[in-house]
Order: C-alpha cells, then structure tokens, then sequence
C-alpha cells in the first residue's frame, strides 16, 4: 500500500445532506478494498480559478489515503461516472 493525496470538486448546486453522503461513499470505497483514509478535511465552498460547467464555485474534499492500487482504481471508476463531482486529481505522495 502507497500513501496517496484525493482531491475531488463537488458542485455547488449539491444539498449539504448529499455532499455527506457523497464524502462517505467514496470513504468506503477505500475500507471495501482494505486501504485507509488516514486524514480528511471537507475545505467547504470556495471559488474556482476557473468556471467549470457554469459554476463559479465548488465544495472542496481533501483527504490522504494509504490505499491499494485496486482502491484507487474503483476510485477513479467510480468518481468518473458521478456527475455531481466536477474535478478530481489523486497523486501518489512523494510525486
């Protein structure tokens, strides 16, 4: 297992009872492929550099993982195909 650093945008238009859902599913994506989130910090709204799909802000997700490359493949999957999450980037720590 590798450490790795998540990133991901949540929309602006998402309900704050959503966005905690959103926050725990992809947390257990990590605990069903026996990885851990070992920090994570909900940045909250902020302003974006750029607009992305009309939106001038995004809820902001943060967290380190010591993940499986399997872990981070379900995750990358999954978080491609949830269109409430405009952005993401995951980058192996030390790179």
């Amino acid at each position: 297992m590798k450490k790795y650093e998540v990133m991901y945008i949540i929309r602006p238009t998402v309900e704050s009872e959503n966005i905690k859902q959103i926050v725990n599913h992809f947390n257990e994506i990590f605990v069903n492929f026996n990885s851990e989130v070992l920090e994570l910090k909900e940045l909250g709204l902020k302003d974006l550099a750029y607009e992305i799909d009309h939106h001038k802000k995004g809820y902001y997700v943060w967290l380190l993982a010591n993940a499986t490359p399997e872990a981070i493949a379900e995750f990358n999957r999954v978080v491609r195909i949830t269109e409430t999450v405009i952005r993401f980037i995951v980058v192996k720590e030390g790179e």
